[in-house]
């Protein structure tokens, strides 16, 4: 399916999909080796997104989301945990989705474990070291 080629067997990368991201891409995503959770699956459909970045800070997740929200809290809380990937997609079709999240986490796996904020755009990639300042 694609090159995850930095994963180590004996320690794959934790995500945390929020509910907006398919069950088919989190699917996508064990199949390249990531151990990946979608919110739903653990209970949290319908927690608040302050409740889902905390659950992923403290289970030493990288939360996976489309909500421009989590961005928001992200900038304010000045952590340097969970790291996120944010998809800012104009085709937000499962099989882009999943394209793109390939090549972003091949690409950024080292910046995901040190704290970041990835958004993920058609066209290019921005990555932000937490905690986020005031530019």
């Amino acid at each position: 399916m694609g090159d995850h080629g930095s994963i180590h067997p004996d320690d794959p990368m934790r995500l945390l999909a929020n509910t907006c991201i398919s069950p088919k891409t989190v699917e996508f995503l064990r199949s390249l080796g990531y151990e990946t959770k979608r919110a739903s699956e653990l209970g949290l459909s319908t927690s608040t997104d302050q409740e889902i970045i905390d659950y992923a800070a403290k289970n030493s997740m990288v939360l996976i989301t489309m909500d421009l929200d989590v961005g928001r809290i992200i900038a304010l809380i000045w952590e340097r945990k969970p790291s996120v990937i944010l998809l800012r997609l104009r085709k937000p079709t499962v099989e882009n989705m999943n394209k793109k999240l390939s090549y972003a986490l091949n690409k950024t796996m080292d910046k995901l474990e040190k704290g970041v904020v990835v958004v993920l755009e058609e066209q290019r990639i921005r990555i932000r070291e937490l905690p986020l300042s005031e530019q």
